[in-house]
């Protein structure tokens, strides 16, 4: 797109995290806003937080995407209230704690739900009014887990390498029917959000120690800022990338992946040691 400014973007997620600094970036860049979440009160503070900064027309909606009906039903909204949105960013998403064998499979729908289902729902229910835009782009959050698959993620990692394979593919659809509709599938590295802390817990896990141990392990590797998450998405956005990597641990993880993709895990497990070793020892000296 040749630039944010005077566009409208619909942002799913965008009470906490990434989707919360989408929509302060983006309202700062002179977009107008429809932000969708489960969390009203975070949407609430979120287009007051914009409200304060200026003068952008943002409308807020309760949403689940995990249910396609209310997605569609949030398009319509959307719509209505912005007729000029050109820009979709489903970016809503969970996380889940537990081996394959300690999640069942209920919880495993839940996630895909989520993660998955979410993202199909957001690009199916928006797609038709993005296609009568000029320009318009539509952006799928992956994860660098949709690139590679660490173990004790199977249920992210499945999903998010769906989000990928999905996103790409319609992303050539859309190329071969020259479409105005442009696609971008972001997969970035460790962003500090919430997103383990407010994490779900597989029913197989007995040891109560290892929900605080990952919660502390993704803190010591989280190093991007949701803010620098969000700059780099946008101009992932202005500049069509197809591909958006976010941090260098991602960019790094992504090479790893390349040259080595079946022996990648043992090289990053014993590097991820030593760096959350490091940053935790760091934390400590602080204190």
């Amino acid at each position: 797109m040749t630039t944010i400014r005077g566009s409208a973007a619909a942002v799913t997620g965008a009470a906490n995290g990434i989707g919360r600094a989408l929509a302060l970036e983006l309202a700062a860049r002179g977009c107008d806003l429809a932000l969708a979440d489960r969390d009203e009160a975070g949407l609430q503070a979120v287009a007051a937080d914009i409200a304060k900064a200026g003068q952008r027309k943002v409308s807020v909606h309760r949403v689940d995407v995990s249910e396609p009906h209310q997605i569609a039903a949030f398009a319509e909204a959307a719509g209505a209230a912005h007729p000029a949105l050109n820009i979709v960013i489903n970016n809503a998403g969970v996380a889940l704690l537990g081996q394959f064998d300690e999640i069942d499979q209920a919880q495993m729908e839940w996630l895909f739900n989520i993660n998955f289902w979410g993202v199909v729902h957001g690009t199916r229910a928006f797609l038709p009014q993005l296609a009568r835009q000029r320009e318009a782009h539509i952006v799928n959050i992956s994860s660098i887990f949709g690139i590679l698959a660490p173990p004790g993620q199977s249920a992210y990692c499945a999903a998010k390498f769906a989000v990928r394979g999905f996103s790409e593919s319609v992303r050539h659809e859309l190329a071969v029917a020259n479409s105005p509709v442009r696609l971008s599938v972001v997969h970035p590295g460790g962003i500090a959000t919430n997103i383990a802390r407010n994490s779900r817990t597989g029913v197989g896990v007995t040891d109560n120690a290892r929900r605080a141990e990952s919660i502390e392990r993704f803190d010591a590797l989280a190093r991007t800022a949701p803010a620098a998450a969000a700059q780099r998405i946008i101009a992932g956005i202005e500049s069509n990338e197809p591909r958006i990597l976010i941090g260098k641990d991602a960019r790094i993880m992504d090479l790893l992946q390349r040259f080595l993709p079946a022996t990648y895990w043992k090289v990053m497990q014993r590097q991820m040691e030593k760096t959350a070793a490091r940053r935790l020892a760091r934390d400590a000296a602080a204190k």
